[in-house]
């Protein structure tokens, strides 16, 4: 059981992982570390059809531990990041616990936890873990909440932050994918009267159209079509809990380190933090007018490096992005969505200005299958065959290890990298010519090959 206990969440397969009685555990467990009575919880949760449920269990184990429990409801995972920063009639949430398997598939669900507004990862998720799989407490089901405002606060909060934008005339499709987005979405896009096209806005556990991972190309072909047909000049997307986003135009699929440059921008002096699968050209371009900082993947990650160096925001590839010089500091796909909208509605250029940037080739994210044991000894196993590299690889420049290995050559670079969720290690290449790209890809995915 100990592998539903990740690195930035809690998630598994429904009735088989997530059982009433571990789930109920993870409450009272938790609610005990936040301090029990007097403490106040936040709980959201997605679309999925059996989050009430674990709703139901969660409630009963922080009550058993003493908290008041504050209900959300079906909700974005940003709204809940939100409750957190609110009052509810003198009561303001210590932490809270948003249900959700995010992009995963229908029988996942999982728990985003944050306390006091920070993130809860890491060694806490796994401590966290090992008391829950020793409790021995028996907890009866006592769902007893208190129902909040908290999307109606956040849709009345970002209509007022987004008034400027009232009544933009450039038509743009939402690919909502069944999941939640549209829960604040629709409300918000009437009140600034934003003509929207909004696909699949009906929550559905189910995803009966296609799978709610905006970072897959083969998810975003509806939208691209819906683009094709009704002439809209621009798509966004959403996965399944509201936090990660992709853009859309009819010639680009623009990720989320090149949004980040045409973002910072637009923010005076930007410190922006990139990951370690964010295209060289987004360091070199944003260093050019601000300061670009390379740090670990993973959004617990990316909000505690927020915090420690003030940063504007923060991006990943896969589209979480983090606004800090407006807004709260969290991953909000709908916020990043109106960010965007305005550079469209200042008439900024994306395809232009993305034609203008250094050319550069890479592939998208590469996954080898590995064990949840063998994983990170094989990137330690590739870190001590690289001082001695092949004779037939490129010659290395510099190696960066804040994350897996980042593989910096004279013409581009190659990463290998744990993903912390799943049994699998991340690759990704880039060079500024196809067949150097070629040549660090083949090189380096043979030399992984003999670490394995």
């Amino acid at each position: 059981m100990q592998s539903i206990y990740r690195e930035y969440d809690i998630r598994g397969i429904f009735g088989e992982e997530l059982t009433e009685d571990r789930v109920k555990k993870l409450g009272f467990v938790l609610g005990k570390e936040a301090g029990g009575g007097s403490k106040v919880v936040a709980i959201g949760y997605d679309a999925r059809t059996h989050s009430p449920k674990l709703f139901e269990y969660l409630a009963s184990g922080f009550n058993a531990a003493g908290l008041k429990v504050l209900k959300i409801g079906m909700c974005p995972t940003p709204v809940s990041y939100y409750a957190g920063f609110q009052d509810f009639g003198g009561k303001k949430p210590d932490l809270t616990v948003m249900i959700t398997g995010s992009h995963n598939p229908p029988e996942y669900n999982g728990f985003k936890i944050t306390i006091k507004n920070e993130p809860f990862f890491g060694e806490q998720i796994y401590a966290l873990g090992r008391k829950i799989e020793s409790c021995g407490e028996a907890i009866a089901t006592n769902a007893a909440s208190e129902e909040i405002d908290a999307v109606k606060r956040y849709i009345a909060y970002m209509s007022e932050q987004f008034a400027p934008l009232k009544g933009l005339k450039t038509p743009i499709a939402f690919d909502i994918g069944n999941g939640v987005a549209a829960i604040t979405l629709a409300e918000i896009l009437k009140n600034l009267q934003i003509e929207a096209k909004l696909m699949f806005p009906e929550p559905d556990g189910t995803f009966p159209n296609h799978h709610p991972d905006p970072s897959e190309e083969e998810n975003l072909e509806m939208l691209k079509e819906e683009m094709r047909k009704s002439g809209y000049k621009y798509g966004f997307a959403f996965d399944g809990d509201a936090d990660r986003i992709a853009m859309l135009s009819h010639k680009n699929n623009f990720k989320g380190d090149i949004l980040s440059i045409f973002l910072a921008r637009h923010i005076k002096n930007p410190v922006v933090i990139g990951e370690v699968k964010c295209s060289q050209v987004m360091y070199d371009e944003i260093n050019k007018f601000g300061k670009a900082i390379m740090y670990k993947t993973g959004h617990s990650n990316l909000k505690v490096k927020i915090k420690e160096t003030n940063a504007s925001f923060a991006a990943e590839v896969s589209g979480h992005l983090f606004f800090n010089d407006r807004y709260f500091g969290y991953d909000d796909a709908v916020y990043a969505a109106f960010r965007l909208i305005e550079l469209i509605a200042q008439g900024f250029d994306f395809d232009g200005e993305a034609a203008k940037l250094p050319k550069v080739y890479s592939t998208d994210e590469l996954k080898v299958k590995t064990t949840e044991d063998e994983k990170f000894k094989i990137i330690d196993r590739l870190r001590e065959a690289l001082k001695t590299p092949p004779a037939n690889m490129p010659k290395i420049r510099d190696i960066i290890a804040i994350d897996g290995v980042r593989v910096i050559y004279e013409t581009g670079w190659g990463l290998v990298r744990a993903s912390n969720t799943t049994p699998v290690l991340v690759t990704r290449f880039e060079a500024t010519s196809e067949a150097d790209l070629a040549a660090i890809q083949t090189s380096l995915t043979a030399l992984l090959e003999k670490c394995k």
